[in-house]
Formats: C-alpha cells, structure tokens, sequence
C-alpha cells in the first residue's frame, strides 16, 4: 500500500525548463523539449505572423521559430549570441521558440500551481497555464498549444 501512494505522490511532480524572456521567468515541461541550442539565423517565411522569426533546418526538419517576446507582447527580440532556442514537440509538431536565456530545469509539484490571475486579460489566460511560486520568484508556465501560430485562412 505505501508503494502505491508513493507512486502517487511522484505523478504529480513535472519537470520544467525555466527561461527568461525580457527579465521575466516563464517555463515549459521537460516533456516537451527535444532540444536547447544557441541562435543561429533563420530564413525568412513570407506571410507569417510577425511573431514567427522565420524557419531554421534541424537535421532535416524545417520548423517556424517563434520570438516569444513578441509572441507574449513585450516586443520583438533583436537576437543576438546570447540568446537560445528552446526545440520543442507539442503534438505531432516541432517548433522552435527565441528566448533570452535558459535560467534552469527543475521538478515541481504539479499541484502547487496556481491560477493565472483574474485580472489578466483573455489572451493572457491563454498563453499562461499558470503560475509557480520558486524562492522568491513567480515562473508562469506557458501553455505551448496556445502559443504556437494557428494556422489562418488564405485570402484571395
């Protein structure tokens, strides 16, 4: 019996990747990142979103990276050799998302996290799942089905 409720108490612990993006700490689920790598310059996507930097070839596969910055509304990155990649699957695709910097991976309880804010916007709901409270900061964990670009009609 102790066996299974340990079993239990370990299922609602996750682990998470932390990034900064503009000075503020946001993460994502260990589960989702295939890959963590330094900027390395896009190609252009004509018509996409603003928010797409362009699309990069990883061994085969060309992916959209998304400048998160932009994406969450801070304002767009001027990437440069400091900033970093997060590669990630979500479902059956793999996007790429320009962040500042990579601060950490660590385990959470699920548990413990708490609701976005009321007071935020719709949109803001959106992107964040909710928030973790580590020490002396608050990382709000993005919601990565949100945030990748939805795919729009095509206008004639």
């Amino acid at each position: 019996m102790r066996e299974v409720q340990a079993e239990t108490k370990t299922a609602n612990r996750v682990e998470i990747v932390c990034f900064t993006v503009e000075d503020q700490d946001f993460s994502i689920e260990i589960s989702h990142v295939l890959e963590i790598r330094g900027w390395t310059s896009t190609t252009t996507l004509p018509h996409a979103p603003d928010f797409v930097v362009g699309m990069m070839n990883l061994r085969g596969t060309v992916l959209p990276v998304v400048d998160l910055s932009l994406r969450l509304g801070f304002g767009k990155t001027e990437p440069g050799k400091r900033h970093v990649i997060i590669i990630a699957q979500i479902d059956d695709k793999i996007v790429g998302f320009l962040v500042d910097a990579v601060s950490d991976i660590i385990t959470v309880d699920e548990a413990q996290m708490q609701a976005t804010p009321d007071v935020s916007s719709s949109r803001t709901q959106a992107f964040i799942r909710g928030v973790h409270s580590l020490d002396d900061k608050l990382v709000r964990a993005i919601d990565v089905r949100e945030v990748l670009p939805q795919e729009a009609p095509l206008s004639a």
